[in-house]
């Protein structure tokens, strides 16, 4: 059965396009046409790709440690609200059992599948990290880098880990992050202390990005640029970007929309209170408070973030100054290349899933669609 979805302006992977439809089958985009004349109807302001948060570590009150059965369900439904099609559940540092115990409970959900956004497999956030830019993160937590512990993570995981992030000063970081390329794992550097130079060694080894670029790690300056002097400056590094206005200033997000406007991948970063009430929460099995939507440790830290994905994409527009369809491809086409995955997902395009969302002019999620079929916001 044929499926279409005709809007105002839909984006391409290239460019917006005025009065086009989408045809879709089996959850596949067969066509891009423009609307017949005549057909007055229209499904969408605009229609653009589903979103995809490759850095999230719960919402709606669910956490990716939790080991109760319906966790990925519900927060892959409170993904899809804000117009996520697809996900990757991030652990964070804990135990080794507690890590294995989400990475196959993530496993379990990418095979079995289920309603909401797609789980894309995991991120390993810790606990590969050295104590002098932790944030959250447990420092007493913090592992050495070993091959034999990373096969073991990738094997617990069915194959279905995705990304590692890791500090490049550790010991054993370089041929690690050689070790986890070759087993076709991304990896990204953060919660660290490196300089510019072990951070260009990084990616000269294989490292893929920034983990939340400005934020737990050393900053720019003009003497020692740092490593976000060295993931502004390479153009193999991918920049996460967590654009709330709180853990990065707009200036700083205007600075990597002028440096790396097609290197930005928009994440959330959020945590079991996104979605929630202000009040008391956990992360890294510490207590945390919410107060005005910003989730702050004991001793005054941020911890994680209640960012919505398509809130994300308005900040960059609104005070970043990024065009419309370039925040929309940091949430979609560039999370899609980072993976590797941009050949099913990320954009608009006929032979690719029909992971698709109806937004307003003002950028709000009105609909989305994941594989063909409507879900009820």
């Amino acid at each position: 059965m044929t499926q279409v979805l005709r809007a105002r302006r839909l984006l391409s992977e290239w460019s917006w396009l005025d009065d086009h439809q989408l045809r879709i089958e089996d959850g596949i985009i067969t066509a891009i046409e423009p609307i017949p004349a005549g057909v007055m109807a229209r499904d969408a302001e605009l229609l653009c790709p589903a979103y995809i948060d490759t850095h999230v570590h719960g919402g709606a009150g669910v956490d990716v440690m939790d080991d109760a059965p319906d966790t990925l369900d519900r927060l892959a439904m409170y993904k899809a609200r804000e117009g996520v099609g697809g996900f990757l559940p991030t652990t964070v540092t804990a135990p080794v059992e507690a890590i294995h115990g989400a990475l196959e409970r993530i496993a379990q959900r990418y095979a079995s599948g289920g309603r909401g956004a797609q789980v894309l497999g995991s991120y390993l956030e810790g606990p590969y990290f050295t104590p002098q830019n932790k944030g959250a993160h447990p420092p007493e937590l913090f592992r050495e880098l070993t091959l034999a512990e990373l096969d073991t993570l990738i094997a617990v995981s069915r194959q279905t880990l995705r990304v590692v992030a890791l500090a490049p000063e550790k010991p054993n970081a370089l041929s690690a992050i050689r070790h986890l390329k070759q087993h076709g794992v991304k990896v990204m550097l953060g919660h660290s202390a490196a300089t510019y130079d072990q951070t260009r060694a990084a990616f000269d080894a294989g490292a893929d990005g920034l983990v939340h670029c400005f934020n737990g790690m050393t900053g720019l300056h003009h003497r020692e640029p740092g490593m976000v002097g060295a993931g502004l400056t390479d153009p193999r590094a991918w920049l996460e970007l967590i654009a709330d206005g709180h853990h990065v200033h707009p200036a700083a997000l205007q600075l990597c929309g002028c440096c790396a406007r097609d290197r930005v991948v928009l994440i959330t970063d959020a945590m079991q209170a996104a979605g929630m009430p202000d009040g008391r929460y956990s992360l890294c099995g510490e207590d945390v408070e919410m107060h005005d939507g910003i989730v702050r440790t004991a001793s005054g830290g941020l911890a994680g973030s209640t960012l919505s994905l398509d809130a994300a994409v308005r900040n960059m527009v609104e005070r970043a100054g990024v065009a419309p369809e370039d925040a929309i491809h940091m949430a979609s086409l560039h999370p899609a290349r980072l993976l590797g995955i941009d050949h099913q997902l990320g954009s608009l395009k006929p032979g690719k899933q029909a992971n698709i969302i109806a937004l307003n002019a003002g950028l709000h999620v009105h609909q989305i669609w994941i594989q063909g079929l409507a879900l009820p916001l």
